[in-house]
């Protein structure tokens, strides 16, 4: 079984793949399982219906996905592709400390229409990772510090969420290459620790590889901690934005947990695990 758990579409400021081609592609790609995952960045995207004060590219405002647009063609292709694929509906929130009310009232007013929410640290005081408006001026200690402190607050506060997505993903944004895993060692441990007794799970983003990482995000070593620490739930997830993206390098991924003693993986239905064995 072959589930993609980390999939944009047009509804997502950053791809303009349509969601129904996307499902398409999976079917005929013979993924069994689908989860869109639409971009939510508050305190540096305004929602879709209040435009004002967006930032305009290609012409367009850059905003959060519009939810009801999103959920009602999702609906349309569950029902189009009945029995052929299992579509589900989530959400990737890109969630900062400061923007913790509106991330948890997003995620209570959409409830049960949701199965599955993915948490990532995109930006820092609303200062962006991927435009290195954050690296701007800052040594690489304070980079990496900064990012995962961040986390921290949002995982010790946040709980409306199913996994923590891409836990390592300030490795592909560092301006100044690679950083050693022992320093961040402790905070992240710290982390998953929290991530564990509060339920929840971590994914395997396999963009890494794509992105001349050399691995997956996060990184076996803090795969390993997370097994050692005791943790079980884990997604896999393309991060796909384009055909070529979608469902990529999943059976890697799988491989990869099977070697690290993980039993399988997990899909998500209302918000709530479900087991899938190797």
């Amino acid at each position: 079984m072959l589930a993609d758990y980390h999939v944009h579409t047009g509804f997502s400021d950053d791809s303009t793949y349509p969601l129904e081609q996307v499902a398409l592609d999976a079917v005929r790609l013979n993924l069994d399982e689908l989860c869109f995952t639409e971009h939510v960045d508050y305190g540096v995207k305004p929602e879709w219906n209040e435009p004002e004060g967006a930032r305009f590219e290609d012409g367009h405002p850059v905003t959060n996905c519009p939810y009801e647009a999103y959920l009602e063609e999702l609906d349309r292709m569950r029902e189009e592709l009945d029995g052929r694929i299992t579509l589900r509906a989530g959400l990737e929130l890109g969630v900062q400390t400061t923007t913790l009310a509106q991330n948890k009232a997003l995620v209570e007013r959409l409830g049960k229409r949701l199965d599955f929410v993915i948490c990532s640290i995109h930006q820092v005081g609303n200062l962006e990772y991927w435009n290195g408006e954050f690296q701007r001026g800052r040594a690489q200690e304070e980079i990496h510090a900064a990012y995962y402190e961040e986390m921290l607050g949002v995982v010790e506060a946040f709980r409306g969420y199913s996994v923590l997505g891409h836990l390592d993903l300030i490795r592909r944004y560092d301006p100044f290459g690679d950083y050693p895993f022992e320093r961040v060692r402790d905070v992240v441990a710290e982390i998953l620790r929290r991530v564990i007794a509060d339920g929840k799970g971590i994914e395997v983003n396999t963009s890494g590889i794509r992105y001349g990482l050399g691995d997956f995000q996060p990184r076996r070593e803090i795969l390993e901690l997370y097994r050692d620490l005791g943790g079980t739930l884990v997604t896999v997830g393309s991060d796909s934005h384009a055909p070529e993206h979608l469902g990529s390098y999943l059976r890697l991924a799988y491989r990869e947990l099977a070697e690290l003693g993980f039993e399988g993986v997990c899909t998500y239905e209302k918000g709530e695990p479900r087991p899938m064995r190797f």
